[in-house]
């Protein structure tokens, strides 16, 4: 029963993490090892669902800067949010 490369280096790295750390480390090594594996894939989670997921506040704050330019009779084609807010306060102050 001939043990593989693969199999000797982990059966090595084992008595070594033992011999080093101790039997009392072994376990913090564990939990320290899942909490690093936790906080990775929750932040790999988090990366890909802030990109894939559009942002409906700016949406939503878009939409209302419209309607209430129109509402106020000011045209908003071609015009930045910049411009519109610009105009609104122009407007109501006006």
């Amino acid at each position: 029963m001939a043990l593989d490369p693969l199999e000797i280096a982990i059966v090595v790295g084992a008595i070594a993490i033992f011999l080093v750390w101790g039997p009392a480390k072994i376990p913090e090594l564990a939990r320290s090892l899942g909490r690093a594996r936790g906080e990775f894939s929750k932040a790999q989670k988090e990366s890909t669902s802030s990109l894939e997921e559009p942002k409906p506040k700016e949406e939503k704050a878009d939409d209302e800067l419209i309607l209430v330019a129109q509402s106020l009779g000011i045209s908003t084609e071609g015009k930045t949010k910049a411009q519109l807010a610009k105009e609104i306060i122009d407007k109501k102050s006006g």
